[in-house]
Formats: C-alpha cells, structure tokens, sequence
C-alpha cells in the first residue's frame, strides 16, 4: 500500500512546545497528512508556538488543544518532535508527562524525536528499551536504563525513536507502519549494549549561529543617527543646565 491513505481516519496527537525543531515538525506533518491521517498540535499553551531552525528562531505554528484540555483516548497515536529547547519544556509539564504516560498505558504507538527522547525519560518510559536520540543525549538515556543506538531511526515494539533532523525521511518511512499498527518488518535482534558516545559534538553551536543575518547597512546607519542624537541631546542638557544652575564665583562678583 503507497503512503497515500495509509493512515485514513487516524487521529495523531503531535505534543510540541516553543523551541521545536522546525524541520521534524515539518516533515513529520506533510508524511501524516500525505498518508490521510489527522494530526492535532498539542501544546503547553494555546496561540502559536514559536519553531527553531536549529538554533536560530523559525515559522510560528498554530496550536491546536492544549496538553491540558485534551486526553490520550481522543487519538490513535503520539509524536514528539525533538529541538534544543522544546522537549526540555514538556519533560518540565505534569500535565504533558501525564498525556504521554496514558499513551503507553493504553498500548498506543509513541514516536520521539531527537531530543524528544528526554521526554521519555522523565515519563519513566526508557528503562529496559532500545532507543536512538540525539548523541548529546545519550548518557541520559543509558543512566535511564535504556540501550543507545548510533542509528537514524530506532523502533522497539510501540516506541520508536530517531536520531538527529537529518534522520527525518528515514524516521518517517519507519512512523507509518508504526502508526498503521504494522509489525517491524526490519526488526533485528536487540542490542545488550549501547553503542559507545560520539568523539566529537554532532554539531557545534557556533555552527548555525554563523549563518544568522549581518546587520544591514541601512541599519548600522540608523544606529549611528541615533547614537548621534543622543549625544547632542546630552551636550545640550549641560549646557542648558550650566546656564540655569546657581551663579558661579564670577557672577557672584558682578551681582556685588
């Protein structure tokens, strides 16, 4: 069966928060709707939540129920996309701990990731699973009990789990059998133990901050008009204030 219509009246429950990876949010969106599923953004707070390209700050995304006012019997499954800042919120909510706990509970299907894996960490859902997720991450996930993978896109029964945003497509190709209730046609024997940690960081943060936007020249010069402004503005206070202050020695002989 083709991707199209391969999810056809499911209900998927995306929980994000501000700080979200834009290009996992993206992508995990345009393959739910591809495949006719219907994907609801839940949120810490209602509006629009601010996206993250990286480190760098990206679209608005309008959210749909808040984490609060929805519950896990209202889908089929759940997504967690990843980011620097977005899991580290969630992981922080009662409220979104709970939702993610009543998937487990139910036996429904719950995918994270990249960082979203902390999620699961906190929820007391990594202990005893073989899990992928961001390398800086790893350590969390090992002292949570679980077993790293250095690989793109890890699935453990109902759970799966990617790497990093560069391992979107191949995430996405593993999340529509996961979600249509497929079993793991690549399934392979678990490993005992976890890959060891990376060598070096998957991406040092300078790395995307250097490609953020120099300042225009039309600004620089508005900049140095203002800066000019203010220093006339403060010259002309002293002088002001020497002409209407109290007379000085001088003056205090003339007025004799």
């Amino acid at each position: 069966m083709s991707a199209s219509g391969k999810l056809a009246g499911k209900r998927i429950a995306v929980l994000a928060a501000d700080g979200v990876e834009g290009v996992e949010l993206d992508a995990a969106l345009a393959a739910l709707k591809d495949a006719g599923a219907q994907a609801a953004l839940v949120a810490l707070r209602p509006g629009r939540l601010r996206s993250m390209h990286g480190h760098q700050p990206n679209d608005l995304v309008k959210v749909d129920s808040r984490v609060d006012d929805v519950q896990a019997a209202d889908y089929d499954g759940l997504l967690i996309p990843g980011g620097y800042i977005a899991p580290n919120l969630l992981r922080q909510s009662a409220p979104a701990r709970a939702f993610v706990r009543a998937f487990d509970a139910a036996g429904k299907p719950i995918a994270a990731m990249s960082h979203a894996a902390l999620v699961l960490v906190s929820c007391g859902l990594a202990a005893g699973r073989t899990l992928t997720g961001w390398p800086g991450v790893r350590d969390d996930l090992v002292n949570a009990g679980a077993v790293w993978c250095n690989q793109e896109a890890v699935r453990d029964g109902r759970f799966l789990t990617s790497r990093t945003p560069q391992d979107a497509a191949a995430f996405v190709r593993a999340l529509l059998p996961l979600l249509a209730g497929e079993p793991d046609a690549g399934a392979a024997t678990p490993q005992a133990d976890s890959d060891p940690p990376q060598q070096a960081p998957s991406e040092l943060p300078d790395q995307s901050l250097r490609w953020l936007a120099a300042p225009s020249l039309g600004a620089m010069l508005s900049l140095a008009i203002v800066g000019v402004g203010v220093v006339a503005a403060n010259r002309s206070l002293r002088k002001r204030g020497g002409r209407d202050g109290p007379a000085g020695p001088s003056e205090a002989v003339q007025d004799a």
